[in-house]
C-alpha cells in the first residue's frame, strides 16, 4: 500500500535531522556522481542538495567525483550500474541531452527521469588587470584579426563552451581559443592566474574570485542583467548582441527512468515539497546567484529543453557532434 510522505509541515529547512517515512528506504548510502572535478558548479550544488536528501530519507546520500570527457564518464557509469536507485548522476541537462549528439552516451534525455532545482547562467569574465573594462571592448578584440583571445571552459559541451560559440555565431564570428579543463573551477583558475585570457563559465563558479577582486564580470548571458550579492550589477550580454541565443541552463540530479517505481515516487514526493520549501537550496541559490526553480518529471523536461536545444544544434551544425539531434527527440528552435 502506498505510504505518501509524511512531509506535511516538516521542510528541509527545519528538518532537525529527522528521517521522514516513505516508500523508499534504501538500506545503505546511495551514490550520487558528479562528472566534474571538485569546486565547480555541479560539484557545489549537488554538495547541498545530498545533504537536504541525506535527512528527508534517513540515509546519507554521498557524492562522488568522476570527471572525463565533458562529464559523459561519469554519467555513463550511471547508466550501466543496476537501475536500482542507488546512483544518481548529477550536471545540466543540457549535456546529457546532448552526449547522444556528441556520440559520447547513446541515451537520449527521455530515458532519464531528471531532477532540476536551478539554473546557472554564465558570464563573461577577465583577470582583473584586463585591459578589457567592458564587452564592448572585448568584442572588438575578439572580432579583430591577429592572434586569438585565449578562452577557458569545462569541456566542449560545458556552460563556458555553448556561451562562447552562441557569442561567435551573434557576433558573425569571433577571433578565439577555446582552452579545455576537467570542470568550471580549474577552467575559472586559468582565467584568474592569466593562463586564459577569459572564461564564459557559469556565475557560481566564478562569484567567489568576482567577489574576492580577482575577475572582472563583462556581461551575463542573458537578457536581463544580474545582480550579484555583495558586488552589484552585471550588464546583459543582449546590450551588444541583441540576437545571441539564451535560455536558462538548468542543472540537477538524474535517474535512469526506469529505476524501481518506489524510488520514483518518493524522489518525485521530495522534489514536490521538500526542495522547494529547502531553505538551504534557497540560501546556496542567493550567494550562488542561480535561479532556484525545482522540477521534475515532464516539468523538467520541458525546462531542460530550450538551452539542450541551444547546445545540441551548435555541436551539430558545427560538426563536433556527428549526430542529428532530431534523431534523439530533440527539435530544432524556431
Amino acid at each position: 500500500m502506498h505510504r505518501a510522505l509524511a512531509i506535511g509541515a516538516v521542510l528541509a529547512g527545519s528538518l532537525s535531522g529527522a528521517a521522514m517515512a516513505q516508500d523508499w528506504q534504501p538500506s545503505e548510502p546511495v551514490t550520487i556522481v558528479v562528472p566534474w572535478s571538485a569546486g565547480g558548479s555541479t560539484d557545489s550544488v549537488t554538495r547541498v542538495v545530498a545533504e537536504v536528501l541525506s535527512e528527508a530519507i534517513g540515509q546519507t546520500f554521498v557524492v562522488v567525483n568522476q570527471p572525463g570527457a565533458s562529464g559523459s564518464v561519469g554519467t555513463r557509469s550511471v547508466w550501466e550500474a543496476p537501475h536500482d536507485g542507488m546512483m544518481f548522476a548529477a550536471g545540466a541537462a543540457a549535456d546529457l541531452g546532448a552526449y547522444p549528439v556528441m556520440d559520447m552516451l547513446d541515451v537520449p534525455l527521455a530515458d532519464w527521469q531528471l531532477y532540476l532545482h536551478v539554473a546557472n547562467p554564465s558570464l563573461v569574465s577577465v583577470p582583473a588587470d584586463s585591459q578589457y573594462q567592458d564587452f564592448g571592448e572585448l568584442l572588438e578584440a575578439l572580432k579583430a584579426a591577429g592572434d586569438p583571445i585565449t578562452a577557458s571552459s569545462a569541456g566542449l559541451t560545458s556552460a563556458g563552451a555553448i556561451s562562447l560559440d552562441a557569442i561567435d555565431k551573434a557576433a558573425g564570428g569571433i577571433n578565439y581559443q577555446q582552452i579545455t579543463y576537467e570542470g568550471g573551477a580549474p577552467a575559472v583558475t586559468s582565467t584568474v592566474a592569466g593562463e586564459t585570457q577569459m572564461t564564459a563559465q557559469t556565475a557560481v563558479e566564478q562569484v567567489d574570485m568576482i567577489r574576492a577582486g580577482r575577475l572582472r564580470p563583462l556581461a551575463v548571458v542573458a537578457d536581463t542583467a544580474l545582480e550579484l550579492q555583495d558586488f552589484g550589477s552585471v550588464p546583459p550580454i543582449t546590450d551588444w548582441l541583441p540576437d545571441v541565443a539564451v535560455a536558462p541552463n538548468y542543472f540537477g540530479l538524474f535517474l535512469p527512468a526506469d529505476a524501481p517505481e518506489e524510488v520514483i515516487a518518493t524522489m518525485n514526493d521530495i522534489w514536490e515539497t521538500v526542495i522547494p520549501n529547502s531553505d538551504r537550496m534557497r540560501s546556496y541559490a542567493s550567494e550562488r546567484a542561480a535561479l532556484f526553480k525545482p522540477s521534475y518529471g515532464k516539468d523538467a523536461q520541458a525546462a531542460a529543453m530550450p538551452f539542450l536545444q541551444i547546445n545540441a544544434y551548435q555541436q551539430f551544425d558545427s560538426g563536433a557532434g556527428p549526430n542529428d539531434p532530431a534523431d534523439f527527440g530533440i527539435p530544432r528552435a524556431n
